[in-house]
């Protein structure tokens, strides 16, 4: 096996952020990622990119600072933001007044799904999907169905049948039950990088009509969506908001930029309502406002007024990364199959298959395991993110070319030769 190497080097020629810090400077720090494994771990498991502060988010820091700008949070400065942000890369059109600031996507959601379910309630997600989709929706009393995608994609005869079972858990078609359901979307999906086209959403906006599901949708992938058209121009294409598409009108989105700008210690996010669903944020109780960061609010305000081509440099080379990842499999480890995605900073790898260095069975449905313990390298464990996930692994592609060289080598190392 490889030897780990704690010294990787910056590369000076690259133009992305994402090659800026040493691995010795990330491990000085103290988030999730870099605190869980032992230093002699690589860690691509969890969703935090390996770049500098932006500077936006560094001068909107300091102004908060300085100004003494650390109070409560009040008004639709998010709202705001988002809508300038939306208009310039999606042509989106975001009413402000139909926004709500929350603490963070997942606990708006939990907030949505007070509102929109009672307990015993069911709430549909399409795994594999983003882990706490599953135990903040249990924690809420609230019950889980699947609806498993296919092939990576949306499946509409899977939502048709669990929609069914949702509505009617006794089978009883027609019977008007009185169930409340809601339809938990990831919009880019995390963690196969799925960007949903207009016409899947509009066929699962037809599918939920007709039923009775609301639709709520976690969208906090959407600024790192798509390929780079033009890496100056801020074009992407691929990412379709669930609330510009006809029969959204009760939907709900949250948005966020936290993903896009590594802000996930200074958490904050906005809930969007179609025309139809502006009452059920209201509903949500004046309690829910004391848990924004005033501090947050201001940091991603300014993000999403970011115009620097920050971002876009980030999905350059996020973007190089993604074919970076298929040619190093298939030099060093052809035996894991990745399905690139056309969104995210996410990677979806099947290692199933691959076998263990001198022999035995295949990893099978936990990969990861192994590769903590041969490669010293973490990835996020597809059991995790439910049906379709086990065998699976989630990569971080936010990172340096020389930190995912030197992980996808030392997880060929680990394997048997093909």
């Amino acid at each position: 096996m490889r030897t780990p190497d704690s010294t990787i080097p910056t590369s000076p020629l690259s133009d992305t952020p994402l090659d800026v810090l040493r691995l010795d400077e990330l491990r000085r720090r103290t988030s999730v990622k870099w605190r869980v494994f032992p230093p002699d771990v690589l860690p691509l498991f969890v969703a935090e990119m390996d770049t500098p502060v932006a500077p936006v988010v560094a001068d909107a820091l300091q102004h908060a600072v300085a100004s003494g700008d650390l109070g409560y949070d009040w008004g639709t400065a998010y709202g705001e933001a988002l809508a300038s942000f939306a208009e310039r890369r999606w042509s989106w059109d975001v009413n402000p007044a139909r926004t709500r600031t929350v603490a963070d996507v997942m606990v708006g959601i939990v907030e949505v799904l007070r509102v929109l379910t009672g307990p015993g309630d069911a709430v549909i997600v399409t795994p594999p999907v983003y882990p706490p989709f599953y135990g903040f929706v249990r924690n809420e009393g609230r019950q889980v169905l699947e609806a498993p995608l296919r092939d990576g994609r949306l499946d509409p005869a899977a939502l048709e049948a669990t929609f069914e079972r949702a509505v009617n858990p006794h089978g009883r078609r027609g019977s008007g039950s009185g169930r409340r359901a809601v339809l938990l979307l990831c919009n880019p999906h995390n963690p196969t990088g799925t960007a949903h086209t207009r016409a899947e959403l509009e066929a699962v906006l037809d599918l939920a009509a007709r039923f009775g599901v609301r639709v709520v949708s976690d969208e906090i992938h959407a600024p790192v969506a798509g390929p780079v058209t033009a890496p100056s121009s801020g074009v992407w294409g691929e990412f379709v908001p669930i609330l510009s598409v006809p029969g959204s009108e009760t939907a709900i989105a949250l948005h966020s930029a936290s993903k896009a700008y590594n802000l996930a210690g200074l958490r904050a996010a906005v809930a969007v309502a179609g025309p139809g669903a502006v009452a059920d944020l209201r509903r949500i109780p004046e309690e829910a406002d004391h848990a924004v960061n005033h501090l947050a609010v201001l940091v991603h305000a300014a993000a999403y007024g970011d115009v620097s081509g920050w971002l876009d440099s980030v999905l350059a080379g996020v973007a190089r990364n993604r074919r970076l990842l298929d040619e190093l499999l298939a030099q060093h480890a052809p035996a894991l199959v990745h399905r690139p995605g056309a969104a995210t900073y996410l990677a979806w790898v099947d290692a199933s298959a691959a076998v263990p260095a001198g022999g035995g069975e295949p990893l099978g449905d936990a990969p990861c395991p192994h590769f903590v313990r041969e490669a010293r390298v973490a990835f996020a464990d597809g059991r995790d993110f439910g049906t379709g996930g086990a065998g699976h692994v989630r990569i971080n592609l936010a990172t340096s070319v020389e930190v995912l060289t030197e992980a996808v080598q030392r997880v060929g190392a680990s394997l048997a030769a093909d």
